[in-house]
């Protein structure tokens, strides 16, 4: 039976005449040939200014940077710094030995560093005390040591449902570790679940309104929507830009099932029942101390109260017509 192998080149399965045939023709033999005497010469065109370097004792700024493998201007905040010895032969001409970039290396041997997002600078003209340098230092140790895991970017927007400009600002703000690999980012998963996530399970809660519904339900103001859930800690989430509110808490708070119960009247009730105004209604309620609940943008009288005062007016009423 012929064996079958896929081409090292292009891919395609092709029938193989003996077991070291790896391309299934000529060209793609010769295309593969071509390829890998390319890469050997961009390798030697790599490494070749890199062996010259090896052999001088003394270097210019440009020079030490193929050395170093950074840009000049590194090389010249390095001489500033004082972290890199440099002699000056003239106003053009700075030399580095090699020797003093080994130096500089030894005196700061390589440590593992974590991906970690460029923390704020503290515009407060207060200094630290020693104890919290102290304390900041061990925290950062601490952490250096820690190992993390990572969400992709698309994970974190399909499990939390953020949008990309979100998902930037929130690891901004709240100073999130991330790296980028292959031009895509990966975010700590203990940070991104410690700022996303909430102690109140959303999948127990079943009905959710938007910001506009809870307006048009509840009589709040769109504008004061937003701060009367943060204020009495109604539950949310938020999707693709767009946030809900969670629609039990909201009837448990404003206590919507009032309006339809019997044993309230609303004020606009008590004015068409009994020919009253507003100021009438509610001077009433605060001399005769009417039971009042407000409900939204609505104040109810209880029932019973109502009509208690009510029928004592009517009684005197009949008793100064009388007398």
């Amino acid at each position: 039976m012929p064996k079958t192998r896929k081409c090292a080149y292009c891919g395609k399965v092709f029938t193989t005449n003996n077991g070291m045939q790896k391309y299934c023709s000529e060209e793609c033999a010769e295309q593969a040939k071509e390829i890998k005497k390319k890469r050997q010469r961009d390798f030697l065109r790599a490494v070749e200014p890199v062996m010259e370097l090896q052999q001088q004792e003394y270097l210019t700024f440009s020079k030490a940077a193929i050395l170093l493998g950074c840009t000049r201007q590194y090389v010249y905040k390095l001489v500033e710094q004082r972290k890199l010895p440099a002699s000056r032969l003239s106003s053009r001409m700075a030399l580095v030995r090699k020797s003093d970039i080994e130096k500089m290396f030894e005196a700061n041997p390589y440590n593992r560093v974590l991906p970690y997002t460029k923390p704020k600078k503290d515009t407060s003209k207060k200094k630290a005390s020693v104890d919290e340098k102290k304390q900041k230092a061990q925290s950062t140790s601490s952490y250096s040591d820690e190992v993390l895991e990572y969400y992709s970017g698309e994970e974190v927007k399909q499990i939390y449902k953020v949008k990309q400009s979100w998902l930037y600002a929130s690891a901004k703000r709240h100073q999130i570790p991330m790296c980028r690999i292959a031009g895509r980012n990966y975010y700590s998963k203990k940070h991104i679940d410690a700022v996303f996530s909430t102690t109140i399970d959303l999948d127990a809660i079943v009905d959710w309104l938007s910001p506009q519904e809870v307006a048009d339900r509840y009589g709040i103001n769109l504008t004061a929507v937003r701060s009367y859930a943060h204020r009495h800690k109604i539950p949310s989430k938020r999707e693709y830009g767009h946030t809900y509110y969670s629609q039990s808490h909201f009837d448990e708070l404003r206590r919507t099932d009032l309006l339809e119960n019997d044993n309230y009247y609303t004020v606009e009730q008590v004015q068409q029942l009994y020919g009253l105004t507003k100021a009438n209604i509610c001077h009433i309620v605060k001399v005769k101390h009417i039971e009042k609940t407000k409900v939204g943008r609505f104040n109810l009288l209880l029932r019973s109260d109502v009509e208690k005062v009510m029928e004592e007016r009517k009684s005197l009423e009949m008793m100064a017509v009388r007398s």
